[in-house]
């Protein structure tokens, strides 16, 4: 049971960082992480990472999107 525990845990750490653009995109900016006020341009995403993401593993998407790695700088 511990063995299954363990293997489990370290399969939810592995696919929580299973994200394109946060493993190899590079440090995330200041601009990256802050969201844009009402009335400014939105983000600019990177298509690169993004059919990447899609075509390797759908729920890295989500890690991208939660850490603004997948935002162009």
């Amino acid at each position: 049971m511990k063995r299954i525990c363990i293997g489990l845990l370290c399969l939810s750490l592995l696919f929580s960082t299973t994200g394109c653009a946060t493993i190899l995109g590079g440090p995330i900016s200041s601009s990256q992480k802050t969201k844009p006020v009402p009335g400014q341009q939105q983000r600019d995403v990177r298509v690169g990472w993004l059919i990447a993401d899609i075509l390797l593993f759908a729920p890295g998407l989500i890690v991208d999107f939660a850490t603004g790695a997948i935002y162009k700088r």
